[in-house]
């Protein structure tokens, strides 16, 4: 779903997943920075919006989450994953429940099998799931916003800052009074820095959560069964993950960024050397100049230099080896 906000001055589009909203307005590093400082307003429209009402809204979800949702006070923002019955991550929920309504985001596109996945499950619940993305736009407000919130405008709000699920047709006029507006590339320079994973991105087909630091955040330790939980409970009691998630620092004199897929190997073995993970997400941060997320093997040592494709990269440990 296009966003209208693409007819904005200076709006680029994205591309990939992001293509139906902007990139940037024309200043990357000022959009970044007015974030920073907790000004702005980032169009996220493009994300898929789910609700789940009925009287077993929470403690069905609570079987099939990750995420410890039985006793989730309203208004308290959470996250959780769907995983397979091998344990690997299908999708990432973005979730805060408003007294009467659990109100979800998730990756654009993703919302007809996440949706198809639990209308399967609901058997004899008091439970009903709609896809809410034709009426419901997700804004974001970066922490420290004292932007206003309309009445009656559900928020989910995180350290990061508050989502919210605005009615779609007032994206527009809400955004011409909580600007200036920041495009997606500024909201995934932060998101890079700050070390969060995002489905599709720092995933693939046979991600687990401990491999990307989802274990405590979207992934609830002393819960009941959910679809997935014996992999997450061997790996965490008897075992590592084979990847983990790690942060780079990028070479400054390279032009181009490497794009995820982009192998890194050991600086030391030179760009013919073995791969041993690839590029998640890159992206040009206002002070930390050119960095980037990867998936590698374990066992690469944790002071290890990188080579990002021809690019030099000197890594931060997000996940412990």
């Amino acid at each position: 779903m296009k966003s209208p906000l693409l007819s904005q001055p200076g709006a680029v589009p994205a591309e990939g997943p992001d293509e139906d909203v902007a990139a940037h307005y024309g200043d990357l590093f000022r959009e970044q920075r007015a974030l920073a400082a907790g000004t702005g307003l980032v169009d996220l429209s493009h994300r898929g919006v789910v609700t789940v009402t009925g009287d077993d809204r929470l403690s069905w979800l609570h079987l099939l989450l990750t995420q410890h949702v039985s006793e989730l006070p309203a208004g308290q923002a959470t996250e959780a994953l769907v995983l397979s019955a091998h344990g690997h991550v299908e999708h990432a929920l973005y979730l805060v429940d408003d007294g009467t309504t659990v109100w979800i985001h998730v990756e654009p596109g993703t919302q007809g099998e996440l949706i198809a996945y639990l209308e399967s499950m609901k058997f004899f619940y008091r439970v009903e799931v709609a896809d809410r993305t034709g009426e419901f736009a997700v804004v974001h407000l970066p922490a420290g916003s004292i932007a206003e919130v309309p009445d009656g405008v559900v928020v989910r709000e995180t350290a990061y800052g508050r989502d919210l699920f605005l009615p779609r047709a007032d994206l527009e006029e809400y955004a011409a009074e909580a600007g200036p507006l920041a495009g997606i590339l500024a909201y995934e320079a932060l998101r890079v820095e700050a070390h969060r994973p995002r489905l599709g991105f720092e995933t693939d087909h046979r991600t687990i959560p401990h491999e990307v630091g989802w274990i405590g955040s979207a992934v609830h330790l002393q819960k009941g069964c959910y679809r997935g939980q014996e992999t997450v409970a061997r790996v965490h009691n008897l075992g590592k993950p084979p990847r983990r998630l790690v942060f780079l620092h990028l070479d400054g004199s390279e032009v181009l960024l490497p794009g995820r897929g982009t192998p890194v190997r050991l600086a030391a073995d030179g760009e013919e050397g073995r791969q041993l993970g690839f590029v998640t997400t890159s992206a040009r941060h206002h002070e930390l100049g050119p960095i980037a997320l990867a998936l590698v093997k374990r066992n690469v040592p944790v002071d290890a230099e990188l080579l990002a494709g021809k690019t030099a990269a000197a890594q931060e440990v997000v996940v412990e080896p």
